[in-house]
């Protein structure tokens, strides 16, 4: 492993924990910035719809413009880090705008924000796969989804600390943080650059069509985000009281931090198409068991065994989508790979606004629909592997 390997995972890790952290302080202040600024409660939802709708164009455009403008080493960084100036800008000045009970203001800012921060998406990992060599790329990817779990295993936390306080301090502080290390961009291309060995000569024939690989991605997603988000509470109260929610919900996030070694080494192993095929699997196994867990001792086996899963999963997709990318395309494929987190999350959230997850008739299929997801992305993938292995996947 190159020397800078370790650096470079730390400054990624740091990047996407504030950069999850200050998506979550959004969430927790949306509703109460949204009424200061006159905007009926009913509409909350939808806005938060609109800004994964956003996500799921601006992430793609975003990867497929890093692509051209990296062809010059030390071009990527700077601008990246302009951007995300302007984005933490706009951030910083929601809970300011508010009270001006200006809802087009305040809408126009949400919007510049949502639009501007997918800079901070599909390009770092971008830098990472056209950079970083077959050696060092699984530790920092391993490290820059390490940030991403543990600002998972905070959220819960946050929202319970956060939700009487005054939004300008949280808002100013998450601005500075993401601005502050987004300014570092230019520093991390130049030293992956810099670090740079010859990548292997890309595969004639790719391990599967983007459009399947990118299908596989969307039911996995949708599979995480129905069982995080809307399954695991109710899963969880048949054992204890709400009130003991936010020290059980972050048990997901355990598993899934507690996976990031191991799943180095397997990454380096077996590569990343095969660890996504048993991500999926384990997945779809362990969100099953939860259903039927007759123990909280037992719930909280399965949703340690679901986050680990699910960090299979992120760990394997992204690994794939820079294969599928390279070379000169790895934005382009990172992108695509966002569009689709965003994409199943817009799902989820419209299950919600149209109330169908209270819907005593579809219950049922709900709790099943994560395992049924996981499984179905697994068994696709497979089935698609097996099609394309005149092309043996590369590992990462």
């Amino acid at each position: 492993m190159n020397t800078i390997t370790p650096r470079i995972g730390i400054y990624f890790a740091l990047l996407q924990l504030f950069f999850t952290l200050a998506w979550t302080v959004y969430v927790i202040f949306l509703p109460r910035l949204a009424a200061e600024a006159g905007i009926p409660k009913l509409w909350i939802l939808w806005i938060l719809i609109a800004d994964q709708l956003i996500f799921m164009i601006a992430d793609w455009l975003m990867g497929a413009k890093a692509d051209r403008m990296s062809r010059i080493v030390g071009r990527l960084g700077p601008r990246l880090a302009l951007i995300t100036l302007f984005s933490a800008l706009a951030f910083l000045l929601l809970p300011f705008v508010a009270p001006l009970a200006s809802p087009m203001l305040f809408l126009a800012l949400t919007f510049l924000w949502t639009v501007t921060s997918s800079a901070l998406r599909a390009p770092p990992l971008m830098l990472i796969g056209k950079y970083a060599g077959a050696g060092a790329q699984p530790a920092i990817a391993g490290l820059w989804l390490f940030g991403f779990g543990i600002a998972g295993a905070i959220a819960p936390y946050l929202t319970g600390v956060l939700r009487d306080t005054d939004a300008r301090l949280p808002f100013a502080l998450a601005s500075i943080a993401v601005a502050v290390t987004a300014w570092a961009l230019s520093w991390a291309e130049r030293h992956l650059a810099v670090a740079a060995v010859p990548l292997a000569e890309t595969p004639a024939h790719k391990p599967l069509p983007m459009v399947a690989f990118l299908a596989v991605v969307a039911l996995a997603a949708l599979g995480f985000q129905v069982h995080f988000s809307l399954s695991s509470a109710p899963q969880y109260l048949r054992f204890v009281q709400p009130v003991e929610l936010g020290q059980l919900m972050p048990v997901f996030w355990v598993g899934f931090n507690l996976a990031m070694l191991p799943l180095t080494w397997l990454i380096r192993r077996h590569g990343d198409f095969k660890v996504l095929a048993v991500g999926t699997g384990v997945g779809a196994a362990a969100v099953l068991y939860a259903t039927q867990a007759g123990s909280l001792g037992l719930l909280i086996a399965a949703q340690l065994a679901a986050g680990a899963a699910w960090a299979a999963v992120m760990f394997g997709t992204f690994g794939a989508a820079i294969q599928l990318g390279r070379t000169g395309h790895e934005g382009y494929a990172t992108g695509g790979m966002f569009s689709m987190f965003a994409f199943a999350a817009m799902l989820r959230i419209l299950m919600i606004a149209t109330q169908l997850h209270q819907d005593v008739s579809l219950q049922q299929t709900l709790a099943y629909l994560p395992a049924a997801c996981w499984g179905a992305a697994a068994l696709l993938l497979v089935l698609l592997l097996r099609t394309n292995r005149g092309s043996r996947p590369a590992t990462a």
